[in-house]
């Protein structure tokens, strides 16, 4: 079966860019944040300002509201809104968590894909799979 699928990951992860691949190869239709069908090139807090680590709470906040931010988050939720299945592909940080937590909570399935070491953690049990091979993630999502 062709899935919409939201690859959730962080912009450090590097093997993001293998796992849109070889979904794409597989067949699957699959959201790339890292270039989003706007033509963007993505979004990164450092294309807002080039000191975001050093901001106070209330600075992160109003940072929320820049343009930049809000076209990327109307980019990613529109795609999550559309997609059928999440891969969060680990290490990621907390918005590709936040986003996988979407989609759990959405009950749409949903795969932590771990092709590296990790610290473990167990919530990943409210996922529909934990996956370690790209293989493995394939022959899942060919389940659904």
């Amino acid at each position: 079966m062709r899935h919409k699928i939201y690859v959730a990951s962080s912009w450090r992860n590097v093997h993001f860019p293998e796992v849109v691949e070889a979904l794409r190869k597989a067949g699957h239709e699959v959201y790339d944040f890292r270039n989003p069908p706007s033509g963007d090139t993505g979004f990164k807090w450092s294309s807002v300002s080039e000191d975001y680590m050093e901001w106070s709470p209330q600075e992160y906040r109003d940072q929320l509201q820049h343009p930049k931010a809000v076209r990327q988050f109307a980019n990613d939720i529109s795609a999550m809104e559309t997609c059928d299945v999440c891969v969060l592909v680990l290490p990621c940080g907390r918005s590709a968590h936040t986003e996988a937590g979407w989609f759990a909570g959405k009950g749409r399935t949903t795969i932590a894909y771990i092709p590296e070491r990790q610290e473990p953690e167990l919530m990943y049990k409210l996922f529909s799979a934990v996956c370690c091979t790209m293989d493995e993630l394939i022959e899942r999502l060919n389940e659904e």
